[in-house]
């Protein structure tokens, strides 16, 4: 029997997955940007800078619930699939 999935189906989680990566890269960039300053010598950022590298904490979270969202939604799948019908 062939699977039916379509190569570019969107899967549960999947949205999840990729707006989690978009947070966590958003993060990486602003604490690069917040620690470069003191590599360099410069004058230091406000601290609500050193927040916004929170957002790769933030990211990484995202993007864990999507991979959860996505194992329970084939462990329902496969559940489905080997109970007998009726």
């Amino acid at each position: 029997m062939r699977d039916k999935t379509q190569p570019n189906s969107a899967e549960p989680g999947d949205r999840l997955i990729r707006a989690g990566a978009l947070v966590f890269f958003a993060g990486a960039v602003a604490t690069l940007v917040t620690v470069a300053p003191l590599l360099l010598g410069a004058t230091p950022f406000p601290t609500y800078m050193f927040g916004l590298s929170m957002l790769m904490g933030v990211g990484f979270l995202i993007a864990g619930a999507g991979v959860l969202r996505s194992i329970a939604a084939g462990r329902r799948a496969a559940r489905a699939a080997t109970q007998p019908q009726t």
